[in-house]
């Protein structure tokens, strides 16, 4: 059974990581999560839930406005071969979430370490992030550093790799 938010923000707890979270109407796009902008400060997350071939799972997890070439990130994560989307009844399996709901923090479900986690380098700039804590009806303000010691504390050993090219402002 998947951890819910409380035994999420309990496990951070344990770990002595603060957060923030606050809460809001269900956001399944990152369209819909821009709203909320300027409520929320720090880097806003985009998340992708990747498979190759071989059934080699990955979540990318990139700034917002991102774009990550599917065509060619399997060179860069270590994929056996191009990538695409894995099908939600994997993602429930491996990190107990829901599409809308995808998140680095869903790595507290996966007990069997069956995903890859490749955080973006351009996002880890930010000195706070913000991801969806296990459901899309609120927002988990998490430092960066923070971020990187919940993963490994779930047994996962994020890689930050520049995996995604990032709009500049104009």
């Amino acid at each position: 059974m998947p951890k819910n938010p409380d035994e999420l923000f309990a496990f951070l707890d344990e770990l002595g990581i603060q957060t923030r979270t606050v809460t809001h109407p269900p956001l399944f796009t990152v369209a819909d999560s821009q709203s909320l902008r300027g409520e929320i400060p720090g880097g806003h997350t985009k998340n992708l839930f990747l498979k190759d071939k071989k059934d080699n799972f990955f979540l990318l997890t990139v700034e917002e406005d991102a774009t990550v070439d599917l065509k060619s990130v399997h060179t860069l994560i270590g994929a056996a071969s191009r990538v695409s989307f894995g099908k939600p009844e994997k993602l429930m399996e491996y990190l107990g979430l829901l599409p809308g709901s995808v998140s680095a923090l869903g790595a507290i479900n996966d007990t069997g370490h069956k995903v890859k986690i490749v955080l973006d380098e351009h996002l880890m700039r930010h000195e706070i992030i913000n991801a969806h804590p296990l459901t899309n009806e609120a927002t988990t303000t998490i430092g960066c550093d923070d971020l990187v010691r919940f993963l490994r504390a779930t047994g996962h050993e994020p890689e930050i790799l520049p995996v995604a090219t990032v709009a500049e402002p104009r």
